[in-house]
């Protein structure tokens, strides 16, 4: 696997604007968060088994809550401390779930 690297300020903007409905947390924390809803539990946790299996195959798990229909998630990338292509790609890939 390539080594994962933090993406550059000038390539962030437009990499978060290409998502939908994701909140750039930077300066406050380098990290991009959503707020998934649903319309009940089922729906929700059959949201997030979905995300876990691609995650597991990833080797990128997100940072979530949930209670009812309601998934939030932040996504950023620990080992580069901040956000890479990693998390880009993963909540590209929850956006197309929902």
């Amino acid at each position: 696997m390539p080594a994962v690297e933090k993406i550059a300020p000038e390539d962030r903007a437009r990499l978060i604007a290409d998502l939908d409905g994701w909140t750039d947390l930077a300066p406050a924390r380098d990290a991009i968060a959503k707020t998934f809803q649903f319309k009940n539990f089922i729906d929700a946790f059959g949201f997030m088994s979905r995300v876990a299996l691609k995650a597991e195959k990833m080797d990128h798990h997100p940072e979530w809550f949930n209670v009812y229909g309601k998934v939030e998630v932040t996504l950023a990338t620990h080992d580069v401390g901040g956000l890479s292509a990693l998390d880009i790609k993963l909540a590209a890939f929850m956006d197309r779930l929902q």
